[in-house]
């Protein structure tokens, strides 16, 4: 609880002593924010840490070997995730459900397993070292980024492409029998998906002073998405709001100690039975009964 006291008594000291956690915040902010699209248009896509891997790698090595401009470094690993976003989607799009869930987690096995533990470049299974990395002087720049990241998503789903998406979501069928091109609204979604954890995969490699090709795997696939879910996938501030709740809960219960994760697992069953679409819903904050929950007996008035 000294971490809520501290926030609320003394913000300034917060700030300057959590500085890596509110970047480490932003960073999973924006990449829940590139589960969230993929989500919103209807598809089940794991490949966000994938992508992350691509815009992590390709800015470092420019930094390394080239000694280019941050700004220049993370834009091309945002580019390139996206490039290779278009390669991986065109073929991969046509599945659906699970079948597409099971092909996003091959290709960040491929990645992982046949060319970053394997290319002398990218320190095969030993990682690469970031010399340069600014750790404190990045948060201006993430906190920025999310900003701008949850504007842009917000200006997406309310227009055109985000109604094209709803569509699509609520049934596929349908929104292809009205004239929406299905495969090209969800080729957007999947390339955007991509070019916001290329992103967030280069913003954090400048934040650490080591890549570390573990955490680029399944298990941050899982973690993202319960981001997403936590938060709810309706609402383009709710992966944000899973984000900040999840990294921030080991600090909140450091009682806990190595018994988190249980605390994080009662918690996140209880979001899914209280509030199925997630802390923040299409209809904001509110707490929705479930089915089986028994409701108040409302009595006629007696007219006697």
């Amino acid at each position: 609880m000294d971490f809520l006291i501290q926030l609320f008594t003394d913000p300034v000291a917060f700030w300057n002593s959590h500085t890596l956690l509110i970047s480490q915040i932003g960073i999973n902010s924006i990449l829940a924010s590139s589960m969230f699209v993929v989500l919103y248009s209807g598809q089940l896509s794991l490949a966000a840490p994938g992508f992350m891997a691509i815009g992590a790698y390709t800015a470092v090595l420019m930094d390394l070997y080239w000694h280019t401009p941050l700004a220049l470094n993370i834009a091309t690993g945002t580019a390139f995730a996206g490039v290779v976003g278009v390669a991986v989607g065109l073929p991969v799009l046509r599945l659906r459900g699970v079948f597409l869930a099971i092909a996003t987690i091959g290709f960040i096995e491929a990645l992982s397993l046949g060319v970053i533990l394997n290319l002398p470049i990218t320190g095969e299974g030993l990682g690469l070292k970031n010399p340069n990395a600014d750790p404190l002087g990045g948060i201006n720049i993430v906190l920025v980024s999310l900003a701008a990241v949850v504007f842009l998503l917000w200006r997406l789903t309310k227009g055109r492409l985000g109604y094209a998406w709803t569509a699509i979501r609520q049934d596929e069928l349908a929104a292809q029998s009205q004239g929406i091109d299905v495969a090209r609204y969800k080729l957007i979604a999947f390339v955007v998906s991509a070019l916001l954890a290329g992103f967030a995969g280069g913003a954090e490699s400048h934040l650490n002073f080591f890549v570390d090709p573990n955490e680029y795997g399944v298990p941050r696939t899982v973690q993202v998405l319960t981001f997403a879910v936590l938060g709810g996938s309706g609402n383009v501030l709710g992966p944000v709001v899973g984000a900040l709740f999840l990294t921030t809960l080991p600090y909140v219960f450091q009682q806990a100690g190595d018994y988190i994760g249980v605390v994080s697992g009662v918690i996140l069953i209880a979001v899914i039975i209280f509030r199925p679409q997630g802390i923040v819903g299409r209809g904001g904050f509110a707490f929705v009964r479930p089915r089986w929950w028994p409701r108040a007996q409302v009595r006629a008035p007696s007219t006697r």
